[in-house]
């Protein structure tokens, strides 16, 4: 996910280098030096401020000098590449003063990032509105475009095209507008994010409230004077609790709170920005929000979305209906077992629990078992030898490193063949107070050639929020938040692997219904045995997970695979629906798609929406890009890795040269079709979900 101006993705997790294994994987390379970044954590909410204001005036300066070159003087090198020089500058610059609101320990420096944040995010619409850089650049295209380097062309016709598409063709006075309309957008989505990371909201329970949790869930939870114990809304809270309290009125209350956080602040921002989106649209032509966004995309059109996600929604509907079913006899059976009234209805609150019981009934995966096997330095030492002998990477820990809290750590990234250092990522991922509340890959140095035509050092952070280890007990990772690892770290190498010439098409800066492909195809490899052999290990004796065991977790990927992608249409068809109208109830909006699709009420005086990140983080009418990215990498995960090996490196090296390095040099598509060596087909995508199989290629193009 990628939010605002710093390069986000969905989740990930966090290492205890206790392991001696682990530390011995990476002592290799240990260095004290970090020459290659010099990215600052240690500023005071002063400096924020003072390093905004030197860096608006400096970035201005530089497209006042393009803008008043003479129109017949026009060339590469006193435009296009001044420009360029000036975004990569400004990407590193800007995130050292941005990012701090979502990590910082220290509330004040938060709210100066943020404050910050807003001010550099009005500068950039000023900025993407300047009439006279526009002119220099049309200008350049019809005298010189032919002559340019392919990405060089490419990223001049992107220049061009993002300018007519915040109106610069138009009258002075719509340019006004979009330029009010587009500060608001922007400030708003900040302040939307912002409500979020701050959301601290703490429930109370007993022991006897907590019936059914693990014991090293309870062990980690702060206890009160009284005896209850405190449970906040973050993610290491809520979803074990959610699938494992045998209480309906405990999970009632959880989930409850969980899908009211920020709810009345939040509302009215979700339901502004709308309005807004719709507004700015029309004044630029399209007949929706959803179409202005969706034209840089994959699919194009709102059409081509609505034709993707019904044709799922028929396949997936008779499987959804028959795993319905099954859930409430699981809850009959249940509440007779426990002396508790059957409703006959299957509540929000019931979805995690039963789901879960599924996998333990249909699958007889022993969660409480299986997770023994997976703590996190363990997870870690795998991810990272798989990683490394796939991609033909080496990861060294960077000793002494600067960075803005005790608990992260931060890796140097090298190619195991030249030894070139290629980049580097931090690792920042138990939560504490005030910090992002999911997790993310945040971009904070683009990849590109800078000035002096070298390489600049892509650098990106890994956030998350794992259970934090306690005396008695390491933080043990669910097989589920393994996944997401995987997933997480796809991004962080998406972004350091990238070889672009320019900043705007550096890691991540892909079509947004593509960016998930490189992060989604490897989360394959936590349902295969050797990976998961390599990744697991019981935290008290190292003892290899059990066969038994690992067949059982394996077979267990298809279980709730109906409810769980009709769970990612409801959201997707609520994104569409809610940036297809000039204004909308959000709350209701998600409710009767929950209802309609899901067949689960949304449970009354909640709105999800209102914790909907994605929808002011860059995801806005584009949250299929999950279901869409996913049509691809099975195409490319069944078509090579498994077919050729899944850590064949030979393999693993041509996807890092042919997707990884391309960055958003390339169009997603042809990046598929010289990797796949054919055009894209969706048969492996429902023979994954076990649905009927097709043998026509991808037709949503």
């Amino acid at each position: 996910m990628f939010i605002l101006g710093v390069s986000v993705t969905r989740a990930l997790r966090r290492v205890v280098l206790s392991s001696s294994k682990l530390k011995m994987s990476l002592q290799n390379g240990s260095v004290t030096s970090v020459q290659n970044n010099s990215l600052r954590w240690d500023l005071s909410p002063e400096e924020i401020r003072h390093h905004t204001h030197t860096l608006i005036q400096k970035i201005e300066r530089v497209y006042d000098a393009v803008g008043s070159v003479d129109l017949g003087k026009v060339c590469f090198e006193n435009t296009l590449q001044v420009i360029a020089d000036a975004k990569a500058e400004y990407a590193a610059s800007r995130h050292v003063l941005d990012f701090p609101q979502y990590v910082s320990p220290c509330k004040e420096v938060r709210l100066a990032s943020t404050e910050a944040d807003k001010r550099l995010s009005d500068f950039d619409v000023e900025v993407s509105m300047r009439v006279d850089v526009f002119q220099r650049l049309t200008a350049l295209q019809e005298k010189q475009s032919s002559d340019l380097l392919p990405e060089s062309e490419r990223f001049l016709g992107r220049l061009i095209k993002l300018g007519k598409r915040n109106g610069l063709h138009l009258s002075k006075d719509i340019q006004e507008e979009i330029k009010s309309i587009s500060k608001q957008i922007s400030e708003l989505s900040i302040d939307f994010n912002q409500n979020l990371n701050e959301e601290n909201t703490v429930l109370l329970f007993s022991q006897q409230e907590l019936v059914g949790l693990a014991e090293s869930y309870v062990n980690g939870l702060e206890e009160t004077e009284d005896g209850r114990y405190k449970i906040t809304l973050a993610y290491p809270h809520y979803f074990p609790l959610m699938k494992r309290c045998h209480v309906p009125e405990t999970r009632r209350k959880m989930e409850m709170a969980f899908h009211s956080r920020c709810k009345d602040v939040n509302t009215a921002i979700l339901e502004q920005l709308i309005e807004l989106r719709a507004k700015l649209a029309k004044l630029l032509g399209f007949s929706s929000h959803a179409n202005y966004v969706l034209e840089m995309t994959m699919a194009k059109n709102p059409e081509k979305v609505e034709q993707f996600l019904d044709e799922l929604y028929e396949r997936l509907r008779p499987v959804g209906e028959q795993e319905r079913e099954y859930l409430l006899s699981l809850k009959r059976a249940d509440c007779e077992r426990r002396s508790l009234a059957f409703d006959g209805q299957l509540h929000a609150w019931d979805m995690p629990y039963y789901m879960n019981q599924v996998e333990q009934v249909k699958f007889a995966v022993d969660k409480d078992k299986l997770i023994e096997y997976f703590p996190l330095e363990v997870v870690t030492e795998g991810l990272l030898d798989i990683y490394q002998d796939l991609l033909g990477l080496r990861f060294k820990q960077l000793q002494d490193a600067h960075v803005w809290h005790d608990r992260v750590k931060l890796y140097s990234v090298l190619d195991s063949g030249t030894g070139e250092e290629i980049g580097q990522f931090y690792l920042d991922l138990h939560p504490r107070e005030g910090k992002y509340g999911h997790a993310a890959c945040f971009g904070l140095q683009p990849g590109c050639l800078g000035p002096d035509g070298k390489r600049r050092m892509p650098i990106a952070a890994m956030v998350a929020n794992f259970t934090r280890p306690s005396s008695s007990w390491p933080s043990l990772l669910q097989h589920h938040e393994v996944e997401t690892f995987f997933h997480e770290f796809g991004h962080v190498m998406h972004e350091l692997c990238s070889r672009t010439r320019y900043a705007d098409f550096s890691g991540t800066q892909v079509e947004t219904d593509f960016v998930e492909v490189p992060s989604q195809m490897l989360e394959n490899w936590v349902w295969e045995k050797e990976p998961l052999r390599r990744m697991s290990r019981h935290y008290k004796d190292g003892s290899p997970i059990p066969d038994a065991l690992l067949d059982k977790l394996i077979a267990s990927r298809v279980a709730n695979t109906g409810l769980m992608n009709l769970r990612q249409i409801v959201l997707s068809k609520a994104d569409q629906t809610l940036h297809t109208k000039d204004r909308a109830d959000t709350a209701a909006e998600f409710a009767k798609h929950s209802k309609d699709i899901l067949g689960i009420p949304a449970t009354p005086g909640t709105n999800m929406t209102a914790s909907f990140s994605h929808l002011a983080g860059g995801y806005d009418g584009q949250y299929y890009s999950y279901l869409w990215s996913e049509v691809y990498f099975m195409d490319i995960f069944f078509s090579r890795f498994k077919k050729e090996g899944i850590l064949n490196p030979k393999v693993g090296r041509e996807y890092r040269r042919v997707v990884l390095e391309a960055g958003g040099s390339v169009d997603g598509v042809d990046i598929l079709k010289t990797f796949l060596g054919r055009e894209p087909r969706q048969d492996a995508f429902f023979q994954c979900k076990g649905l009927p199989q097709t043998s026509t290629e991808q037709n949503w193009q």
